[in-house]
């Protein structure tokens, strides 16, 4: 097996794309945050409101932001102008947020990184703003659901 970003020499380096093609590229994440049911609002689906604003309004935002900035959290990530984010959160009756973070840009490397940053970061905000109200909550797995364009395509199981 050949680890791509370590180089002849056996150090570090990040992965040369310039003789890839650009192609669309979409990466599709998935994260969750399982809420105690003392927490939970009145109905599934509902927003959670706490002192520091809207929860999930403000959960897209900072994972949108954070999907962004990927290759300034994660060592040798190339920085793409990302031409589409989109981040959903449902809160299911069962007290589970499903964080979804779909990614797309135009470009010669992927955006696994950034989708799977956008749902971590976005888990970790509901987390952030709900603390007061418990610490019970649980940040669950964050995962791949789905890439395509580049070398090969990928759809979980």
């Amino acid at each position: 097996m050949t680890v791509s970003h370590v180089g002849p020499d056996n150090r570090p380096r990040m992965v040369d794309v310039s003789a890839k093609a650009v192609t669309e590229r979409i990466a599709h994440a998935r994260s969750s945050v399982r809420f105690p049911a003392d927490v939970l609002p009145g109905e599934p689906g509902g927003e959670i409101q706490t002192k520091k604003g809207p929860v999930f309004h403000t959960a897209i935002v900072a994972g949108v932001m954070a999907a962004k900035k990927t290759h300034e959290l994660i060592p040798f990530c190339h920085p793409l102008a990302i031409e589409d984010c989109k981040i959903d959160i449902e809160l299911g009756s069962d007290g589970v947020a499903i964080i979804d973070c779909r990614v797309k840009v135009r470009h010669k490397t992927g955006v696994e990184m950034e989708a799977l940053t956008g749902a971590s970061v976005a888990a970790l905000t509901i987390y952030d703003m709900c603390k007061s109200l418990s610490h019970d909550l649980v940040i669950g797995e964050t995962r791949l659901i789905e890439k395509r364009g580049g070398k090969s395509d990928y759809l979980s199981r």
